[in-house]
C-alpha cells in the first residue's frame, strides 16, 4: 500500500528482523517520559491494535504494507483473568472500547488533580514482552470489551501482538497509565505542541502474574527508555553481535516491513558510519541491501562516492557504483606488531610507542588467522593521504578495498587536474596502503609524461617492492646520467635498492644498498651495506668500485659492536663518480671494528681495531697516513662519592703499525716510521664542594706512560723503551650571579659567571718519544680550561698557569630558554711551555695567551648572530675570527651570512659564505649558496635554484658547482617533477639543498615510492 505525500518527510528507523519488535515496544517506553514524550501511532508501522495474550500462531502468509494514513486508536480498559484457582493473574486481555474517528497522538497539559496517584486497588497492567511480539493478523483487530475485577483504569493503547511462550519468570514492574484527558487529532507529517501527560499507577500487592500456563504467556511489564540528547553517536563495536539500526527519510516511503521498503524524494538512509542519498532508494532489511537511482551519494566519514545509480550492501561493504566520482581521506596505519617482534617497542631501553628511528618502516610480524586474506590496521600515524578521481565503474569489495574501472587518480583539490593518474583497472587497497593499477598513463597538464603497462604506488609511506622513479642529470665529467633504481622489500627487517646508472662518458654502473635490522643475542643489531662497481670506465679504462659498510649491535651483559668498514679502488674515485662535496673531499677511508663492555656500571672497557685508506687525489697537496692500531684497548673507570671524593681512572693501550706503501702521483711511497706499543695510565681524585652560588674542585692526578718501540736503522742510536711519570694539580673555581634586566622593553633574568681554572704540571724532556697520533689542540674555550694543550698522549706539556674567564647570559624568566651568551677568556702563564711538538718553535711572548672571545645568541625578534674571534694582545691584531648572522623571519624565508679567517699555515681559510632561501611569490621560491675563497681566488661552491609549488605538485630546477681540487671542478644540474602522493620525476636536489644551506626547510616532505610492483 502506497503511502500519502506529505509536507514534511517520514522517517523510519529499522533493525533488520526486530523492526517490528522495537516498533510494537516502542510506545511503550516513550509514553512514559516525564519530560516531553511523544506517541507514535501503531498504524504508521502497519499494526493493529493490541489483543489478548494467547498460544502462538502461525505466522500469516504475507505480512502488512506499510500504510501511513490515520487509523482509529481506541481507548482500552484492562482486567486480570485468571485460569483455574492460582491467586495470582495468569493473563491480561486488552481490547478496544471505542473506535474514534481521528488519530489520538498527544493530550493537553492536565490539571494538578489529574496528577494524583490511582487508587492502590487498580490492577497493573503489563506492557508487551519485548522478546514476544510479532504482527498480528488482521483478524485479531475486531474490538473486544474487557471488565475489570475492580476500578478500571484506560491505558495506553498498544499494537496488537502475537505472544510466544516464555519459559523464565519475571517481576512485573511498575505500570504506567495515561491520564484520563482528551488526546487531540493530530494530521501525519503535522508537528504539535501539546503532549500527553503520564504517572505511574500504584501496583497491588495481590496482582502478581503466576508463570504462564499452557502455552500462554503473559505480557512483561518493563521500566520506560529515557531518551536523552548526545552530542555525539558512539558507534557500536563492529564484532556486536546486535544488527545495527538503519534510518530511513524520504517525502514518500512505501513497502514491507522487512522485506522491501521504496523512499522517493530526497530519500535518504543512515546506518552508524555511512550516509546514502539519491532521488529513490530501494532498501531491502533482510538482507542490509541498498539500491540507490539518480543523484546517489555514499558517505562514510571524509570519504565519498557519487554516480547516477549504485547498489550495496551497507555492513559488508560490497557493491558497485556506476558512472562514479569519488574522493578518499584516509589516515595513514601501522599494523599491530606481535609480541617479540623486532620493532623499537620491543628493543632494549625503547619505551612503549617511541618512534622508530631507523630510517626506514619499522619491522611487523603479523598475526594471521586461517583464512585471512586482508590485514588491519591499528593506530594511526603519519600524515592524512587525499585522492580523488573518476571512474566508469567502482566496485567495492569490502572496507577500503575499492576497484576502479578506466579510472583517474589525483591528489590536487577538487576542480584542480593539473596532474592525474589514468588506467584502465586501479585497485586501491587502503588496508595494505598500496594502489596498483593496470595500463596506466601519468598526464602532466594534458601531456603524457610516463606509462607503464602496470602500476603501483604507496598510499602512505609504507614500503613495497617496485622500481623507483627514474632519475636523471648531468655532470661535466661524467656527461648525462641516468639511474633507474629498484626496491626490493626483502623482509619487515631488511630491504635493498638496486640501483643501474649510466653515464654517457664512462659506461654502466651498478650501485646496491642494503639495509637490515634485527633483534639477536639479548640485544638488536642493525646496518648499511652499499656496493658500486663500474666494470669498465671508458675515461681511465679500469675498473672501479667502491664499498662501505657500517654495522651496530647490542648484546646482553653490557656488550656491544660496531663495524665501520669503507673502500675504493683509486683515489679518484669520488672526485670523478660522487655528486656530494662531502664526499669529494674525503681522503681518509675508516676501517674500524670496536668492542665495547660497559656492564659493570662505574667502569667500562673498549677494543679497538682501527686502520684507513688514504687518497691521494691532489698531488700537489700530499696527504699524510695515519698509523693503525692494531690493537686498542681503552679502560674507563669512576666513582663519584668515595669518602666524599670522586675518583677516576683511565688506561690504554695501543698497538701502532705502519700504514705502509701508498701511490702519490702514480708513485709507490713506502713510508719510514717507527712503530710501537704505548700504556698509558692516569688515575685522578678530585674534592668538589659545591653550592649553589659558588663551587671549588680541587684536583690531583697522575699521568704515566710507557713505550716499547721498533725504531727503522736511521733512528738506531734512540731509545726503544721510554717511561714517562708526571703529576698532575689542579683547581677550578667559579661563582654565579643574577640580577633582574630590561632589555628592548622585556624583563630577563642576566647572570655573570666568572671562572678561575689553575693547573700545574711540572716539566719532563719528551723528545725522544716519537709522535703516533699527537698535534696541536685547537685554541678555544673548551681547551683552556684542559690539562693538555695536545690531542693525544704523546706530548703532556708542562704547565704553571692561570685560566681566567668569564660569561654572561640573558635568561627568559618564564621559559628558562637561552636567549644569548657572551664569552671572554685569557690564559696567564707562570713559566713557558717547553714541550713541544717536532720542528715545532717556542712562542716567545709566553707570559699571556691570546684573548679568546665569543658571542651568540638572539640579537633581535628574527635576527640570530655567531661571532667567536682570537686576539693576539702582544701584537695587536686577530689571529682568526670568524662571523656569522641568520635571518629568519618565517619558515621558508632565511638569509646566512658568514665570514671566516685563518691564517694558520696548516689550515689557512679566508672564505665569505652567502646562502638563504626566500619566496619570490606566492607558489615561486629562490635557493641559493655562494662560497667564496679569497686564498685560492675561486668559488668553492656555488647552489641555484628555483622552485614552484602548486600544491599538489612542485617543480625543482637546481645547478650545482664544486671544486673537488685546487685545479679541478664539477657541474651538476638537477630537474625534478613531484606529484604529491604518486612519484617524483627526475633527479632529487633536496639532499644537496638540505645538507649545504643550513636551515633550508623543504615546501613538503618527500618519500620514496615506488611506481611498478614486482
Amino acid at each position: 500500500m502506497t503511502s500519502l505525500s506529505r509536507r514534511k518527510p517520514l522517517t523510519l528507523a529499522f533493525c533488520c528482523s526486530l523492526a517490528g519488535t522495537l516498533a510494537a515496544t516502542f510506545v511503550g517506553q516513550v509514553q512514559a517520559q516525564a519530560v516531553a514524550p511523544f506517541r507514535v501511532d501503531p498504524g504508521l508501522l502497519g499494526l493493529p491494535p493490541l489483543k489478548a495474550a494467547r498460544p502462538a500462531l502461525a505466522a500469516p502468509a504475507e505480512q502488512p504494507a506499510v500504510d501511513a494514513r490515520a487509523v482509529a486508536l481506541p481507548a482500552a480498559d484492562s482486567t486480570p483473568t485468571t485460569k483455574g484457582t492460582g491467586a495470582a493473574a495468569e493473563g491480561t486481555t486488552i481490547t478496544p472500547a471505542a473506535a474514534p474517528s481521528t488519530l489520538p497522538m498527544a493530550s493537553p497539559p492536565a490539571s494538578a488533580a489529574a496528577r494524583e496517584p490511582l487508587p492502590s486497588e487498580a490492577p497493573p497492567v503489563p506492557a508487551p514482552s519485548e522478546s514476544a511480539l510479532l504482527p498480528h493478523s488482521s483478524e485479531s483487530a475486531e474490538p473486544v470489551l474487557a471488565t475489570p475485577a475492580e476500578a478500571a483504569a484506560p491505558v495506553v493503547p498498544a499494537p496488537a501482538v502475537q505472544l510466544q511462550p516464555r519459559a523464565e519468570s519475571y517481576t512485573p514492574s511498575p505500570v504506567v497509565t495515561p491520564l484520563a484527558t482528551p488526546l487531540s487529532a493530530v494530521k501525519a507529517g503535522e508537528d504539535s505542541a501539546a503532549e500527553p501527560m503520564t504517572r505511574p499507577a500504584a501496583q497491588s500487592p495481590s496482582a502478581k502474574p503466576s508463570p504462564a500456563v499452557g502455552g500462554e504467556q503473559e505480557i512483561s511489564p518493563r521500566l520506560p527508555l529515557p531518551l536523552r540528547m548526545a552530542k555525539t553517536m558512539v558507534p557500536p563495536p563492529k564484532e556486536e553481535a546486535v544488527p545495527r539500526p538503519a534510518f530511513l527519510r524520504a517525502q514518500r516511503i512505501s513497502g514491507v516491513i522487512d522485506r522491501e521498503l521504496l523512499a522517493e524524494d530526497d530519500a535518504e538512509l543512515r546506518k552508524v558510519g555511512t550516509v546514502l542519498t539519491g532521488d529513490r532508494l530501494t532498501y531491502w532489511p533482510a538482507d542490509d541491501e541498498v539500491e540507490a537511482v539518480g543523484h546517489a551519494r555514499l558517505e562514510q566519514g571524509d570519504d565519498y562516492i557519487a554516480g547516477p545509480r549504485m547498489r550495496l550492501k551497507i555492513d559488508d561493504r560490497v557493491g558497485f557504483v556506476d558512472q562514479a566520482s569519488y574522493f578518499m581521506k584516509k589516515q595513514p596505519a601501522v599494523a599491530v606488531a606481535a609480541p617479540g617482534d623486532a620493532s623499537s617497542d620491543n628493543l632494549p631501553g625503547a619505551e612503549p610507542g617511541d618512534e622508530w628511528t631507523s630510517g626506514f618502516a619499522a619491522p611487523r610480524t603479523i598475526k594471521i588467522t586461517p583464512g585471512q586474506t586482508v590485514v588491519k590496521a591499528k593506530g594511526p600515524v603519519g600524515q592524512v593521504s587525499e585522492g580523488r578521481g573518476d571512474a566508469e565503474r567502482i566496485d567495492l569489495e569490502g572496507e577500503n578495498q575499492y576497484r576502479l574501472t578506466a579510472a583517474t587518480y589525483t591528489t590536487c583539490k577538487p576542480g584542480n587536474d593539473d596532474w592525474y593518474l589514468s588506467a584502465a583497472e586501479l585497485k586501491l587497497d587502503y588496508d595494505n596502503e598500496v594502489g596498483s593499477g593496470d595500463d596506466a598513463t601519468v598526464r602532466f597538464f594534458g601531456v603524457p609524461i610516463f606509462h607503464s603497462p602496470w602500476v603501483s604506488f604507496s598510499l602512505s609511506d609504507e614500503r613495497k617492492s617496485g622500481f623507483l622513479t627514474p632519475s636523471y642529470g648531468a655532470t661535466s665529467d661524467s656527461g648525462l646520467v641516468f639511474t633507474l633504481p629498484y626496491y626490493w622489500n626483502i623482509a619487515p627487517n631488511m630491504d635493498a635498492t638496486i640501483s643501474p646508472r649510466i653515464l654517457t662518458r664512462r659506461g654502466l654502473q651498478v650501485g646496491t644498498e642494503v639495509r637490515y635490522l634485527n633483534t639477536a643475542y639479548g640485544g638488536s643489531y642493525r646496518g648499511d651495506a652499499l656496493v658500486e662497481v663500474l666494470p669498465h670506465d671508458r675515461e681511465t679504462n679500469s675498473e672501479r668500485w667502491g664499498v662501505a659498510l657500517t654495522h651496530t649491535q647490542t648484546l646482553a651483559k653490557g656488550f656491544s659492536g660496531a663495524v665501520n668498514y669503507s673502500r675504493v679502488s683509486d683515489n679518484n674515485y669520488y672526485t670523478d663518480l660522487s655528486s656530494q662535496i662531502t664526499s669529494t673531499a674525503k681522503t681518509q677511508l675508516l676501517e674500524q671494528g670496536t668492542l665495547t663492555y660497559g656492564g659493570g656500571g662505574w667502569w667500562s672497557a673498549t677494543a679497538n681495531v682501527q686502520s684507513y685508506q688514504t687518497l691521494q687525489p691532489d698531488a700537489q697537496n700530499p696527504v699524510a697516513q695515519p698509523y693503525r692500531l692494531l690493537p686498542q684497548i681503552t679502560v674507563n673507570a669512576r666513582q663519584p662519592d668515595i669518602y666524599l671524593t670522586d675518583s677516576a681512572f683511565f688506561g690504554q693501550y695501543t698497538n701502532f703499525v705502519s700504514a705502509g706503501a701508498t701511490k702519490v702521483a702514480g708513485q709507490v711511497v713506502i713510508p719510514s716510521k717507527v712503530e710501537g706499543q704505548r700504556t698509558v695510565l692516569q688515575p685522578q681524585v678530585s674534592m668538589p664542594y659545591v653550592t649553589p652560588g659558588w663551587y671549588v674542585i680541587p684536583r690531583v692526578g697522575a699521568n704515566v706512560t710507557q713505550y716499547a718501540l721498533s725504531r727503522p736503522s736511521s733512528a738506531s742510536l734512540l731509545p726503544d723503551s721510554i717511561n714517562r711519570s708526571l703529576p698532575i694539580f689542579s683547581v677550578d673555581t667559579g661563582m654565579t650571579f643574577e640580577r633582574p634586566s630590561n632589555w628592548f622593553g622585556r624583563d630577563y633574568i642576566q647572570t655573570l659567571e666568572p671562572r678561575l681554572f689553575y693547573l700545574n704540571i711540572p716539566y719532563k724532556n719528551q723528545n725522544d718519544i716519537p709522535v703516533f697520533d699527537t698535534a696541536l689542540a685547537d685554541f678555544n674555550f673548551a681547551q683552556i680550561f684542559a690539562d693538555n694543550r695536545y690531542s693525544g698522549w704523546d706530548r703532556i706539556n708542562n704547565a704553571n698557569q692561570l685560566t681566567a674567564a668569564v660569561s654572561s647570559r640573558l635568561i627568559d624568566p618564564s621559559t628558562g630558554s637561552e636567549i644569548m651568551r657572551a664569552m671572554l677568556g685569557q690564559v696567564f702563564y707562570f713559566s713557558q711551555n717547553k714541550v713541544l711538538l717536532p720542528a715545532a718553535i717556542g712562542n716567545p711572548d709566553w707570559a699571556t695567551s691570546n684573548y679568546l672571545a665569543a658571542f651568540s645568541g638572539q640579537v633581535l625578534p628574527k635576527l640570530y648572530a655567531d661571532t667567536a674571534l682570537e686576539y693576539d694582545p702582544n701584537n695587536q691584531q686577530f689571529q682568526r675570527f670568524g662571523f656569522g648572522a641568520h635571518y629568519v623571519p618565517a619558515p621558508g624565508k632565511l638569509l646566512n651570512a658568514s665570514y671566516s679567517y685563518n691564517p694558520d699555515a696548516a689550515t689557512p681559510i679566508k672564505q665569505v659564505d652567502v646562502s638563504g632561501q626566500w619566496p619570490i611569490n606566492g607558489r615561486w621560491q629562490a635557493v641559493g649558496r655562494y662560497n667564496y675563497s679569497f686564498l685560492q681566488n675561486v668559488p668553492v661552491e656555488i647552489i641555484g635554484g628555483l622552485e614552484y609549488n602548486a600544491g599538489c605538485w612542485a617543480l625543482r630546477a637546481v645547478a650545482h658547482r664544486i671544486q673537488t681540487t685546487q685545479a679541478d671542478s664539477n657541474t651538476q644540474f638537477f630537474v625534478q617533477l613531484e606529484l604529491n602522493g604518486l612519484t617524483r620525476v627526475g633527479s632529487n636536489p633536496l639532499s644537496l639543498i638540505q645538507r649545504r644551506i643550513p636551515g633550508y626547510v623543504a615546501s613538503q616532505p618527500l618519500t620514496d615510492q615506488a611506481l611498478a610492483e614486482q
